[in-house]
């Protein structure tokens, strides 16, 4: 089979945004803030907007399953405070959990975490835990940047974070590492801030001794690693600079990297330069590029196609499309060998 790891529910019926707008507004006039039971989306409305996009483009393309998760410019964790984020991330994750029961066999549920800035990440563990244990959502979506854009907040490797991870590990639930909206005029939210945050987490865990502390913790990040295979050299380097051991040894039984790449040279680097074990099919379908590639003729975001052209190995190829998602998601192939799969 194969299980796309990185989905957004990106064509959420429009009565969504229209109750986020009304709680940005609340920020500046608190008696129009809207209650939860104001937002009315039926499972109806639901399959309207999932049948004819990501169901049918995943039909189209032969994904079996997607990981899905609350849209990551949506989540925006720099607006408002704790409360404003908690309160969003709980109905946007509600609502990727509904379209998990709708479709039970094509798509498993992650979590966004209710994130603010300059907040002790430990606020997030409540809503964690319920969509864990209520939800069965198998992943997480980890923001490194909850100030959209600025990077106030301390390196993944800082202590601050550990709560998050101990709780990873409690439940052994893998994190994608993807950040959010940029509000910073310098960096463009998908195609200069997405690929930056990428890029910087890597390098946050080459100079630090994170798994150390957390040998089974399990990290995605998305869009190919950003920067990371076309400077595999540079890291390789940098980590002998800083006295760590070999990337493979250091970062790579730990850190994973999906296909979101929309090429095919630069996927067919990043097949050269990353061992095939850690790597996960993904598409971000409906995402940052929606388009027609008019050299191609075929969607910018049809990874399958740049994998299937790759010239991998039957056996590199069976690994990334579906067996090192199961290893690296436990919670997914539990629930795939529930189902019969």
């Amino acid at each position: 089979m194969i299980i796309d790891c990185h989905g957004h529910y990106t064509t959420a019926p429009s009565a969504l945004a229209a109750w986020r707008d009304q709680q940005i507004a609340s920020l500046d006039d608190p008696g129009v803030a809207p209650s939860r039971a104001d937002l009315r989306i039926s499972d109806d409305e639901l399959r309207e907007t999932i049948e004819p996009n990501q169901l049918r483009l995943m039909d189209d393309r032969g994904i079996d399953l997607t990981i899905f998760s609350p849209r990551a410019s949506f989540m925006a964790h720099h607006v408002g405070g704790f409360e404003t984020s908690a309160e969003w991330a709980a109905i946007c994750n509600e609502l990727c959990h509904r379209v998990s029961t709708l479709y039970p066999e094509r798509f498993a549920p992650a979590a966004m975490l209710p994130q603010s800035p300059g907040v002790d990440p430990a606020t997030c563990l409540p809503e964690l835990t319920r969509c864990v244990e209520e939800y069965g959502a198998v992943a997480l979506n980890l923001n490194p940047d909850p100030s959209g854009g600025h990077w106030t907040a301390p390196p993944l490797t800082d202590r601050s974070w550990y709560p998050i991870y101990e709780k990873m590990v409690e439940y052994d639930i893998p994190a994608m590492v993807h950040v959010s909206t940029s509000v910073n005029p310098a960096f463009h939210t998908t195609g200069a801030h997405y690929l930056n945050a990428d890029t910087t987490a890597f390098m946050q865990l080459v100079q630090g001794d994170l798994f150390t502390d957390f040998p089974t913790l399990r990290l995605v990040i998305p869009h190919g690693g950003g920067a990371v295979p076309y400077h595999w050299g540079r890291f390789r380097g940098l980590a002998m600079a800083l006295g760590k051991p070999e990337l493979e040894e250091h970062v790579l039984t730990n850190v994973f990297f999906d296909t979101c790449v929309y090429h095919q040279p630069g996927s067919d680097l990043l097949f050269d330069v990353i061992p095939a074990r850690n790597i996960l099919f993904a598409s971000e379908m409906i995402g940052a590029v929606r388009s027609v590639d008019p050299r191609t003729g075929h969607h910018f975001d049809d990874t399958r196609r740049y994998a299937e052209a790759a010239k991998l190995s039957e056996e590199d190829w069976a690994a990334i499309r579906e067996h090192n998602a199961r290893a690296v998601y436990p919670r997914l192939d539990a629930l795939l060998k529930g189902q019969g799969r």
